[in-house]
């Protein structure tokens, strides 16, 4: 899933004429014209532009539809900000050229996105589009610095397109007041990746649809090994990503919940089914370690500790794909995620594009949101980075490019699984509570004490749980 930082919303006469010093900010259209890339460094780049900002504050927040007359009659100019893909990068050309009046400046996800983007937004200083997801989306919308969408897509947007995307996903980009603060980037499921030559190698049948979480942990310590024969683990079954959204999958297939359904001021992270299913969790870590730790695996990223066959086993999506396939020497496979004891559910990305609320220009933000949601933009995610499409009419065609592609690795690799959620409507998304911001900054420390160091029972969330729900009384109710 993608992460990312913030930028100026507008070009002024003298960022125009500012000799270009780092490829941090491209416009497309002259890179593709061979003149070169035009590009500031981002330091530089919020120097410059930065101080026409401020002014705009959060003025946009009600936005009007779409007003072709006003686009036609000045330049505009918009920055956006979204990961490293430069074929969707040169795609814009194509925006570029029908849209003239509208040029857009394409700027890079910075590291830790999360907490500079929210720094960004308070300042002024944001991009007009950009892209977010996981926990931090909500929040940025929660705190009102998110155009809300609603009237453009009433306006625009016809139901075949918005009866292509997933629903769960959909839904997860409206306020619980009903602003519409973004769109499906891609889509994406979380899935069973497992590495068939260990499999093999321990007489297990592999992985399929009728997995339960029992069926999980019984292969899982049937996969733990020594590699090096030092008397120690240096493989796992498998590993789970300790974020909110990856623990939030179990509990619901437990039956359990993060936040009531019915009430994001009240927290059921210390109800019996979301206990039991934390402290299944747990218990694979630190009791039987079939599971890693991050500690374990010193602190990769679950898809490179797959790749490097520390792990036999990796709960991951689509969107982990390309690293994969690239990166990994052995024969691939990929299964549901396996049922809870109540339901089977599978996590659904809610990255999505959005505009900054304080953008001065959000009827040709919304046209470049237009592109961006387009089939031909999401074709080219996935041809250049193997993104699962978010509307469903492309899912096959996204899975014909996987095999051209990667013939030998994806030849037996059954696709069709990161899509069955989507398909079949068991996908679940992020719960979000009214202050989500409170929320992940009192439960992480707990998450860390009880998977991350083992120090901890997963009875220690019961005071967490009364914390987060102190919390919500400061919640934002208007925004929410």
């Amino acid at each position: 899933m993608t992460h990312r930082s913030g930028l100026a919303r507008r070009l002024s006469a003298d960022a125009a004429a500012y000799t270009p010093s780092s490829p941090e900010v491209h416009s497309p259209s002259a890179r593709s014209a061979g003149r070169g890339v035009a590009s500031l460094s981002r330091r530089d780049f919020l120097r410059v532009l930065g101080a026409t900002a401020g002014g705009a504050g959060l003025a946009a927040c009600s936005p009007r539809p779409p007003a072709e007359a006003g686009l036609k009659s000045q330049a505009v100019q918009l920055v956006y900000q979204d990961c490293r893909c430069r074929g969707e990068q040169l795609l814009l050309q194509q925006f570029h050229e029908t849209h003239p009046n509208i040029q857009v400046y394409y700027t890079p996800d910075p590291d830790n996105m999360e907490e500079k983007m929210l720094a960004d937004m308070q300042a002024g200083t944001a991009p007009d589009v950009m892209v977010g997801c996981c926990d931090f989306f909500p929040i940025w919308a929660q705190k009102g610095y998110l155009l809300d969408l609603r009237p453009f897509v009433e306006a625009d947007l016809d139901q075949a397109t918005l009866d292509d995307w997933d629903p769960a996903q959909v839904r997860s980009f409206f306020t619980r007041s009903g602003v519409q603060f973004a769109l499906p980037k891609y889509h994406g499921a979380l899935a069973l990746l497992y590495n068939k030559d260990l499999f093999d190698e321990a007489g297990l049948p592999y992985p399929d649809g009728s997995w339960s979480h029992d069926d999980y942990q019984a292969a899982l310590r049937r996969l733990v090994g020594d590699r090096n024969a030092d008397g120690s683990i240096d493989r796992w079954g498998s590993m789970v990503d300790i974020s909110w959204e990856r623990l939030q999958v179990h509990v619901n297939g437990w039956g359990g919940h993060f936040v009531d359904p019915q009430d994001p001021t009240r927290s059921w992270m210390a109800r019996p089914e979301s206990l039991a299913a934390m402290e299944w969790v747990r218990a694979r870590m630190w009791d039987d370690h079939s599971m890693a730790s991050s500690l374990d695996v010193q602190d990769l990223d679950p898809r490179q500790a797959f790749i490097e066959q520390r792990l036999a086993m990796v709960e991951e999506g689509s969107w982990a794909l390309k690293d994969i396939l690239e990166g990994a020497t052995f024969r691939i496979g990929v299964a549901p995620f396996p049922a809870g004891p109540a339901q089977r559910v599978t996590l659904a990305t809610t990255d999505g594009f959005a505009i900054y609320s304080g953008t001065r220009h959000p009827e040709a933000a919304w046209e470049f949101m237009k592109f961006l949601i387009s089939p031909e933009y999401g074709r080219a995610m996935a041809r250049d980075e193997l993104l699962q499409p978010a509307r469903a009419s492309l899912v096959e065609e996204w899975a014909d490019v996987i095999r051209q592609q990667y013939p030998s690795q994806a030849a037996d690799l059954d696709l069709a699984t990161f899509a069955d959620g989507h398909l079949q409507g068991y996908s679940v998304t992020a719960e979000v509570f009214a202050n989500m911001d409170d929320a992940l900054r009192l439960v992480r420390p707990a998450w860390e004490d009880i998977f991350t160091l083992g120090q901890a029972p997963v009875d220690i969330l019961h005071d967490t749980s009364a914390l987060i729900d102190q919390a919500q009384s400061s919640a934002p109710l208007s925004r929410i």
